[in-house]
């Protein structure tokens, strides 16, 4: 008796099953119906999201609180191209996922059939890496060198487009073979000669700073960043992507950096006569003006990506390697400093510069933050949309834990944090999820609350409502003369919405109401969106204008 055969969709999912993926976020369609009828039968947990888009998130939230690759499955055309802007936000902030997308057969490729977009293609520039499945033979290998590639050296997407005969062709399954990626090399050997000269550096440093980014994150390096922060006494500062890299209370903690930074962080900066990047990559929301970017330090860049050292700033030390496996090597030989002067300079700016609001007796969205965090004991997995909240939830929520705040940072996509949190409640079941939310970013993808509801998944949607494009109108208050162009919104009522996707719904208009409002949704079995009516016209600060020096911080 022959082996048994199986068709080019089965060896699919059971190619994904073998790298221990055990949910897919997805939205059938024609070209993915094989796909789609051999998950009939499979072990994995299918989550039918509302649009390829909310998909692709899922599944980036779903990778970034677990750790583990995310994988989203649609089909071909406007499903597949429905999931670039998922990839491209993925493939900004380093988030491992594998999508895949259905594709018209073989023969028909190349001829505008019904539903053909060239995918692989369209995304080139947004992925690690992408394959065309022409031979099913191949299917099993191209599995298993996806996810590696996704997973190894920097995260990033992979697309696996698969013509629908392929998924329909019925063939001898074999066990792919070892990987062999010439040119591809995720983890190099860190130079011992690199590491020395940091440690030298390090030992001559006065005003020692560290500054942080999701690279800490990804690579599990937050321990190591703690015993090298505190071995130096240096003050550690932390990118939008890096927060819960270090803990939020710590006291040699200054916050976030850059153009919505502290003053104390920013200050931090350009006295600084060492700064050691840490998995980070100098992104102009970091930076301001470039050439006045850390003006008296040193620099020590630290990352995976040698595309990154370099690339925007001048690098003194450039370490190549994994941030986690460098630290471990650089705590092995550094010695604890003992310097004080800079430390307490450090302190008397942070009394000096504290992040402050004014308390009008109106709900505050920075009172909203505080409030989440009391209430979940700084416990709480947080996603957000873009926007002015995203912004305040960086400066208000503490955060302590890696992989606590899930956000999109280099991509800014608005509509990200709703179905994020549906994929960060499908990791992590037994945790509270709150979606900090504005009145426009909800309304991007606020089809997924279905999702939620049909999932018993009890995501908290918090919603800042301002009526306004809130960070668009903050801009055009300061720097358009408050000419306010389309940036006013006329919104639905939310909690009527949530009430018809079967979501709670709660409208707070009363500072009184908050923690009540706050305390019932935590308790929910269910979804809640909380409508919280805020001060229309509260601005994010402080602010670096765009193209300005840190030290030119408004506010």
């Amino acid at each position: 008796m022959g082996a048994v055969k199986l068709s080019g969709a089965e060896i699919l999912l059971k190619s994904i099953e073998a790298e221990e993926v055990d949910t897919i976020f997805g939205y059938p369609g024609g070209m993915a119906l094989p796909i789609y009828d051999a998950l009939y039968d499979s072990g994995i947990r299918h989550i039918l999201g509302r649009h390829e888009q909310g998909v692709a998130h899922a599944a980036d939230g779903y990778a970034r609180a677990t750790g583990k690759p995310g994988v989203c499955l649609a089909t071909s055309g406007p499903g597949a191209t429905n999931l670039v802007t998922g990839i491209a936000n993925a493939f900004m902030d380093s988030v491992p996922m594998v999508a895949i997308t259905g594709q018209v057969t073989r023969s028909s490729l190349g001829r505008d059939s019904f539903q053909e977009a060239d995918i692989t293609g369209i995304t080139m520039p947004i992925v690690k890496h992408s394959y065309l499945v022409k031979n099913p033979d191949e299917l099993a290998q191209i599995v298993k060198e996806a996810f590696y590639i996704a997973t190894t050296g920097r995260p990033g997407p992979v697309l696996i487009d698969v013509p629908s005969d392929i998924s329909l062709s019925r063939i001898e399954y074999r066990q792919p073979g070892e990987i062999s990626l010439p040119g591809y090399k995720p983890a190099p050997d860190v130079e011992p000669k690199q590491i020395e000269e940091a440690a030298g550096a390090i030992a001559c440093s006065k005003r020692p700073l560290i500054y942080a980014g999701g690279g800490v994150v990804i690579s599990g390096a937050h321990n190591e960043l703690l015993k090298l922060a505190e071995m130096l006494a240096a003050p550690v500062t932390c990118t939008l992507m890096g927060l819960g890299g270090f803990p939020g209370t710590h006291p040699l903690f200054l916050g976030m950096l850059g153009m919505h930074g502290t003053k104390f962080a920013n200050f931090a900066v350009c006295e600084c006569d060492l700064l050691i990047a840490v998995g980070a990559r100098f992104d102009n929301r970091v930076t301001g003006k470039l050439e006045t970017f850390a003006p008296k330090a040193k620099v020590i860049h630290i990352d995976i990506d040698p595309a990154e050292i370099g690339k925007n700033i001048r690098v003194d030390i450039p370490i190549v390697g994994d941030v986690k496996k460098v630290l471990g090597q650089l705590l092995a030989v550094l010695k604890p400093n003992l310097e004080d002067a800079w430390r307490q300079k450090i302190q008397a700016w942070k009394k000096e510069y504290p992040l402050k609001y004014c308390d009008s007796g109106n709900i505050k969205p920075q009172y909203v933050i505080q409030e989440i965090y009391n209430l979940t004991e700084g416990n709480a997995r947080i996603t957000t949309e873009v926007g002015q909240h995203q912004m305040w939830t960086a400066q208000y929520y503490t955060f302590n834990k890696p992989r606590s705040f899930i956000t999109s940072g280099g991509l800014g996509t608005m509509g990200f944090g709703l179905p994020a949190a549906i994929g960060v409640q499908v990791g992590c079941p037994d945790e509270v999820v709150f979606d900090i939310a504005g009145d426009g970013s909800i309304q991007m993808n606020i089809q997924e609350l279905c999702t939620a509801v049909n999932y018993e998944l009890p995501i908290n949607v918090a919603i800042l409502n301002n009526g306004y494009l809130g960070l668009v109108r903050q801009w055009q208050e300061m720097f358009y003369n408050r000419r306010y162009s389309h940036s006013e919104l006329i919104n639905p009522d939310f909690v009527k919405l949530a009430e018809a996707y079967g979501a709670v719904g709660i409208r707070v208009t009363k500072k009184e109401e908050v923690v009540p409002a706050l305390k019932r949704a935590i308790k929910s079995k269910k979804p809640v969106m909380i409508d919280f009516i805020v001060d229309r016209e509260d601005n994010v600060l402080p602010i670096v204008p765009p193209g300005e020096s840190l030290d030119k911080m408004l506010g």
